[in-house]
């Protein structure tokens, strides 16, 4: 089985979000997919089968099988590009369990149309409260995670949370985000999934499916470009219809190898 290393929403090595990208033929048992995902250590490993004129993908962080990721997606049609297994002018279409999932290439960017995540307003758990340590103004849940806002992207970026009680949240994982502050960017983000396994994700593309609108009607522009403050940090582009968002970021491939037998 082959595999490539690629950092997503960036065009650095050192920075974006690692993911695995493993060219399936004969499609593993989720035990061994499982396994391999935690072997890698990396928040997500996409698993790529070509079926006919499209392809199955499935993601495994280091514990679990999730229903949706950004920047593994965007890793998987990378190296399916890069690797000239698909034509360069050609769109993508993944089968997974999020339904198909249509990726392409737009002015320099790998464009993927994801399902939209609204959040519906709700009053803040304690447990969220007092992991995050901050006094939120918004808090909202769609069908993965919390989303909170907080004040200032100073804030966001020196949150230090307690991952055991966010761990007792009944979620994927808690999104906290703040205007920005800058030019170069509309809104901070930083994403914790204790619960996948992941205390700190460095780029998570299907939280932005839920933080497109939000920021969309809070600052009323229909194009945003999102930086998720992590330690690596990573830049997302994206726009947004009714029922769909489209993200868009860069990749850059860091390395490859064979897994033996």
């Amino acid at each position: 089985m082959k595999y490539f290393i690629v950092h997503s929403f960036t065009k650095r090595l050192d920075a974006g979000n690692p993911a695995a990208v493993c060219l399936v033929k004969d499609r593993p048992s989720d035990k061994l997919m499982q396994n391999i995902a935690y072997e890698f250590g990396l928040s997500e490993t996409a698993f790529v089968e070509k079926k006919e004129d499209i392809y199955g993908l499935r993601w495994f962080t280091p514990t679990m099988e999730v229903d949706l990721c950004g920047h593994a997606t965007l890793a998987a049609a990378h190296i399916l590009w890069e690797q000239g297994l698909v034509k360069s002018d050609s769109v993508i279409n993944f089968d997974t369990n999020s339904g198909i999932l249509r990726v392409n290439k737009k002015n320099n960017l790998i464009v993927m149309d994801f399902p939209r995540e609204d959040a519906v307003e709700i009053e803040c758990p304690v447990e969220l409260k007092k992991g995050l340590k901050v006094d939120p103004i918004f808090t909202g849940k769609n069908s993965f995670d919390y989303i909170v806002e907080v004040k200032s992207e100073e804030i966001v970026r020196a949150l230090s949370p307690d991952f055991e009680l966010l761990g007792k949240l009944d979620s994927r994982g808690v999104i906290v985000t703040s205007v920005s502050d800058s030019g170069e960017y509309d809104f901070v983000s930083r994403f914790f999934a204790p619960n996948a396994g992941i205390p700190e994700d460095p780029v998570t593309g299907s939280a932005h499916c839920c933080l497109a609108p939000y920021w969309t009607a809070r600052l009323k522009k229909a194009k945003l470009t999102g930086y998720q403050a992590s330690e690596r940090g990573g830049f997302v582009y994206l726009e947004h219809t009714e029922k769909r968002v489209f993200l868009g970021g860069n990749a850059v491939t860091f390395s490859s190898g064979k897994l033996m037998d």
